[in-house]
């Protein structure tokens, strides 16, 4: 999987991806990050990427010239590299919410080209002309794009073959199936005055694989209860739902909201 990060802010993206297991994908050749700067599409000494907005206004605008040919400078790496276009997303507050299905489908693809914003945002003809999808990944104020693409790099790299020494920690999370993911235990089966659930310790698999189902159920009911109301239930899914609200399960609605980012 390939990313081409276009920022001014290089070192930020750096330290994101180089430690972890982001940074393991990325010393394997799993995962190629490339960055861009738009300063060196700039004509001025200084090498001024923003300016004032027309209309007046608070704040400053990235300018439409450096990051266009920034842009194509990305496009023409990922022709390149992968023989192909790839998408260019810009991590924006007007755009649709990152979630494990756009993951997922981001996941199938050769590679990504990533716009972070600075300041109040990028000149709209930036917008109009080069950008084909917008991401945003939740409901408050960030300095620029570059955690965003982050954020969206990280998730979306989970699921390219060979990023995780476990492949199957990419299958059993949160959301993966529309259901938060169920409560881990490890060791020491006591700690503080509390027990592993003796069910964990049983050697039984189905019950744990039932018990494992019903406390996601439990979790997703009490977090987040608008992935349920979008979720058509198995007949196990109902049966342990039932019991959940037979033993007094009650919704937590306070709990259960959730919204776009402003970067």
């Amino acid at each position: 999987m390939w990313f081409g990060v276009i920022s001014i802010m290089g070192d930020l993206v750096r330290a994101g991806t180089g430690a972890g297991v982001f940074g393991r994908a990325v010393d394997q050749g799993t995962v190629a990050v490339d960055l861009f700067d738009p300063r060196r599409h700039t004509r001025d000494r200084h090498q001024t990427v923003d300016d004032r907005p027309y209309g007046g206004g608070p704040g400053m605008v990235m300018m439409v010239e450096p990051l266009l040919a920034t842009i194509a400078e990305a496009r023409s790496a990922a022709r390149a590299r992968l023989d192909q276009e790839v998408p260019v997303v810009y991590l924006s507050p007007q755009g649709e919410r990152l979630s494990q299905e756009l993951v997922k489908e981001f996941a199938e693809l050769p590679g990504l080209i990533l716009l972070c914003g600075r300041y109040e945002g990028v000149d709209e003809r930036v917008i109009d002309t080069a950008i084909d999808r917008q991401i945003s990944i939740g409901d408050y104020v960030l300095t620029g794009g570059e955690l965003p693409a982050l954020v969206l790099m990280d998730a979306v790299s989970r699921h390219v073959p060979g990023t995780l020494g476990n492949s199957a920690s990419a299958v059993e999370e949160s959301h993966l199936d529309g259901l938060l993911d169920y409560p881990h235990y490890t060791r020491p089966e006591f700690a503080g005055g509390l027990q592993v659930p003796e069910v964990l310790t049983s050697g039984d698999h189905a019950a744990i694989e039932r018990w494992r189902l019903k406390e996601a159920l439990r979790r997703t009911w009490l977090l987040r209860p608008d992935l349920l109301s979008a979720r058509v239930l198995t007949t196990i899914e109902r049966t342990l739902l039932g019991e959940l609200l037979a033993e007094g399960l009650q919704a937590a609605p306070e709990r259960s909201r959730h919204g776009q980012n402003i970067e």
